[in-house]
């Protein structure tokens, strides 16, 4: 792997880094700064929907800087509207709040939850969260997320969560049976960092129809599976379904950060002047990277693409890696796809890299792929190519003693 300098002494201890610089990208590959090519299967985690430097993309975003980078919401910001008109018309909601990341777009989803209770008089709202949910570092999404390691050492924990397995209807009616204060079901419809785990689309129908019979929000958290990764704009879709409130964020802006909050009716009109707000939320160079994204993934086909080309990919990892010993489970949909190994493999994600290949490991124990959404089928085989023999060389060490 070619090296770069240590990292600065000036910059908090808070990632475990390899030991790479990236300097300049084209298409679905990536360059570091000793001239190292990178096939990227991971795109910024699931950020980079077009890649790096596309060639419709790269003037719109000058030409806005051009003009005007930052506003704040004092006034109107006209591509806000335009955004914001799109991203419904794509949902079938009704209205749109702009932040800058998932976590904000999170954090709004349970503030609308909140407020949605006290307006009907609950002192207390209580939120129904997920095992191995990850929704964000705050202080409250991480409350939300089911991961103890993200939480350890930032406790107390904000209160107002009831947690439950996935896809599994009972365990949900038990835990809220005679509950006056639960106000909302909050999900990822596929979760990406407990490890790429789907939600069965008959279980998201019947959360759905259980919401409607309760009056409860339906909060589908649609970060990382979201913006066409899964084949749909968004990847509950598939169930034919829509949630009340729906937050977005990692690929909506190719790499400009951009966090949404969409609301259907039922809570449109919870948020009102004085409720919520942000400084950098909603400016216009990161509307305009929201805007010009969709238009050109809606112009290059990248939906079908993404579902083409994740379907291609996927069949490849079943193909070389299934019914393989120590080989758990391979999943996922579209461009966003897991291999479960049986033990921990996190040190796959530098070896990747050495191989030229950016992956990464989550949940300590699934290779995860998020790569662009212009992937080629050719340079799906690429990655077939330099990964498999990574996991084969892997598995045949066996267990470390």
């Amino acid at each position: 792997m070619a090296l770069v300098e240590a990292a600065s002494p000036h910059t908090m201890n808070t990632y475990g880094r390899l030991p790479i610089a990236l300097s300049h990208g084209q298409g679905v590959r990536v360059w570091d700064v000793n001239g190292k090519e990178y096939l990227d299967a991971l795109a910024g985690i699931a950020v980079n929907t077009l890649g790096h430097n596309h060639p419709k993309l790269v003037p719109a975003l000058q030409d806005q800087v051009a003009k005007i980078i930052h506003s704040c919401n004092y006034y109107h910001v006209p591509d806000q509207e335009r955004l914001a008109a799109t991203l419904v018309e794509l949902a079938g909601l009704t209205n749109a709040f702009f932040c800058s990341t998932g976590l904000e777009a999170n954090e709004a989803a349970i503030k609308l939850a909140r407020k949605f209770g006290h307006d009907k008089g609950i002192a207390r709202p209580e939120i129904v969260v997920y095992e191995n949910a990850f929704h964000g570092r705050s202080i409250a999404t991480l409350s939300a997320t089911g991961n103890e390691k993200v939480q350890k050492g930032f406790e107390p924990l904000v209160e107002g969560f009831i947690r439950v397995p996935l896809n599994d209807m009972a365990a949900l009616k038990r835990a809220t049976e005679g509950n006056p204060n639960i106000v909302a079901v909050f999900f990822e419809t596929i979760q990406g960092e407990g490890g790429i785990n789907p939600m069965r689309i008959e279980y998201l129908r019947q959360v759905r129809q259980l919401c409607d019979e309760r009056d409860w929000l339906l909060m589908i958290d649609e970060v990382q599976c979201g913006m066409g990764r899964t084949g749909k704009w968004f990847a509950h879709q598939w169930a034919g379904i829509k949630p009340d409130v729906m937050p977005l964020a990692k690929g909506l802006g190719s790499g400009v950060p951009v966090g949404a909050v969409l609301a259907g009716p039922r809570a449109a009109d919870i948020f009102q002047p004085g409720n919520h707000g942000t400084t950098f939320g909603g400016n216009p160079l990161a509307m305009r990277a929201g805007v010009e994204t969709i238009r050109i993934m809606q112009e290059e086909g990248l939906l079908d693409n993404a579902y083409r080309v994740g379907g291609h990919l996927k069949a490849a990892l079943e193909r070389e890696l299934g019914g393989l010993e120590g080989v758990t489970d391979i999943r996922g949909q579209g461009l966003m796809l897991g291999v479960e190994l049986a033990r921990n493999c996190s040190a796959l994600t530098a070896r990747a890299a050495e191989a030229g290949l950016l992956i990464s490991v989550t949940a300590d124990n699934v290779v995860r792929l998020l790569p662009p959404l212009i992937m080629t089928e050719l340079e799906a085989d690429e990655v077939v190519a330099r990964l498999v023999p990574l996991v084969k060389a892997f598995l045949a060490e066996g267990a470390p003693a």
